[in-house]
């Protein structure tokens, strides 16, 4: 299980319910994507928080068909874990990552409240071992480059909802999107005559 908070260093260092401001880019927040988005993100709800002039993020609602206990299985502890993998984004998309609703102590980052992510191998060791289903586990993540994430809000791609921990560990996230829509949308999602490009961010990453 070697995977490391490294992959979020690196991404840094190479760049150099209520409806919140869209214009508001400094606090945590919950995208949800606009019905019309197509692509890779249609259909998707992330937990998005920002890190200096950038942003980072993981899908919620993109759950794997891989259990833990196959991704790692000379990892006796790993069957502990009931949820499978999420798909947290197609950045670093081979490194795991945990969101815990307590510090797992160095080396991890707080997202907001006691929310927190860790990617490195011995805390992540140590959730499975002694809290395995306190914890959501994903594969990659969502980055965004200075204004990348403006850019889109502005063209329209994505609902800006309060960041809420209690999605991060929602237990069924089929119908996650179609009730985040419906209610900060004020309406069930309907089928767009036409539909809006990817977000150009996002798919460059991909």
């Amino acid at each position: 299980m070697k995977r490391l908070l490294g992959a979020l260093a690196a991404f840094l260092v190479l760049s150099c319910p209520a409806l919140v401001r869209a214009q508001d880019l400094s606090k945590p927040m919950l995208l949800v994507a606009r019905p019309s988005l197509q692509g890779p993100y249609s259909h998707t709800a992330l937990i998005v928080v920002p890190l200096g002039d950038k942003h980072i993020g993981f899908i919620l609602n993109r759950a794997t068909d891989t259990p833990m206990a196959s991704a790692f299985p000379d990892h006796a502890p790993s069957k502990k874990v009931v949820d499978p993998i999420y798909f947290g984004g197609p950045e670093a998309s081979d490194a795991l990552f945990a969101l815990v609703r307590h510090d797992p102590g160095e080396p991890s980052l707080r997202l907001f409240g006691n929310l927190y992510m860790t990617g490195n191998a011995k805390s992540i060791d140590h959730i499975i071992e002694t809290t395995p289903n306190e914890a959501r586990y994903f594969a990659g993540f969502v980055g965004w480059m200075p204004e990348e994430l403006a850019a889109e809000l502005a063209k329209g791609f994505w609902f800006v909802g309060e960041a809420d921990a209690s999605q991060v560990f929602r237990k069924d996230t089929t119908s996650m999107w179609e009730e985040l829509v419906e209610r900060f949308g004020k309406g069930k999602p309907k089928a767009p005559n036409e539909r809006e490009a990817a977000a150009p961010g996002l798919a460059a990453a991909l």
